[in-house]
């Protein structure tokens, strides 16, 4: 019988970015990440790791995200990948493609740009195979 590696709950924060933090240039995380301040540069999950990022409402991200858990609030302008899933909160404001192998989205949460299916082998991978999507026209705004 195969076991399901457990993941960080999504209430565990091992790191926390205040409101009144920018931090500017690429982050690597793994464990419980919680932003209410601002990540100009890319924000990434250490491989293999676990990790769940949670992006509160007032939090922004200006580049792209990776980790294999995301539950977002607020705004990021980059795109985003989630290999194992990602919410996507009322205040959720996301200008770029989402790459997701579990996605749900509340009433009222913005999209600009594509939901991109990643299977479970893309998934492992970490969706770097994806990157021909990236040249893609951004195609629909959903609102909730």
């Amino acid at each position: 019988m195969l076991k399901k590696k457990a993941s960080v709950p999504a209430s565990q924060i091992d790191t926390l970015i205040g409101a009144q933090v920018v931090i500017r240039g690429d982050f690597h995380f793994s464990g419980g990440l919680y932003v209410e301040g601002r990540v100009i540069g890319k924000l990434i999950a250490d491989d293999g790791e676990k990790a769940v990022l949670t992006l509160a409402d007032n939090g922004v991200v200006e580049g792209e995200v990776r980790a294999p858990v995301m539950v977002i609030n607020g705004t990021v302008n980059g795109n985003v990948y989630a290999t194992e899933r990602i919410e996507l909160g009322s205040k959720a404001r996301v200008d770029g493609n989402v790459h997701y192998k579990v996605v749900q989205m509340a009433a009222g949460s913005v999209l600009t740009g594509r939901l991109l299916h990643v299977d479970s082998e893309h998934a492992s991978a970490g969706v770097e195979e994806m990157a021909e999507a990236e040249g893609m026209p951004r195609l629909a705004t959903v609102n909730g």
